[in-house]
């Protein structure tokens, strides 16, 4: 019996244009035609603030959906301009060469070390790397 005096009461004041705080625990508010036979006053703790909203005075308009991150993907930095350096490195107890690339139009600060198989014309710049590796090392 409380709680759906209680319902009643909480939609009454949600209905309600106006009030008046009567006592520190009683509010009297001003009541719709709708209800104007009902009593006014109900306790503080069914009151809640309400803020008006954009969605509330338009509820069918459709909110803009956020845009989809931008995801950088290994290797995606542009042109390879040509690979510095290489290095072996354990992998899941596998053994693995890595590359460190450095890409066109990017300072030394964006080369990254990437897998053979990840390097954009892979085949072609490994072959200038190691090439230029023997030709060092012949005038030496």
């Amino acid at each position: 019996m409380w709680k759906r005096a209680c319902d009643t009461a909480a939609k009454r004041i949600a209905e309600a244009k106006e009030y008046n705080k009567q006592r520190e625990n009683a509010v009297e508010v001003k009541l719709t035609e709708k209800f104007s036979r009902k009593h006014p006053v109900f306790p503080v703790s069914l009151v809640k603030p309400y803020f008006w909203t954009k969605e509330n005075k338009f509820p069918s308009r459709k909110k803009n959906p956020t845009p989809p991150e931008i995801v950088e993907v290994e290797g995606s930095a542009g042109p390879v301009k040509k690979i510095i350096k290489a290095r072996k490195i354990r992998l899941n107890g596998k053994d693995q060469r890595q590359y460190l690339v450095r890409f066109k139009n990017q300072t030394d600060d964006n080369d990254k070390w990437l897998a053979e198989d990840a390097i954009p014309d892979g085949n072609l710049h490994l072959r200038r790397f190691r090439g230029s590796g023997r030709t060092e090392q012949s005038h030496k």
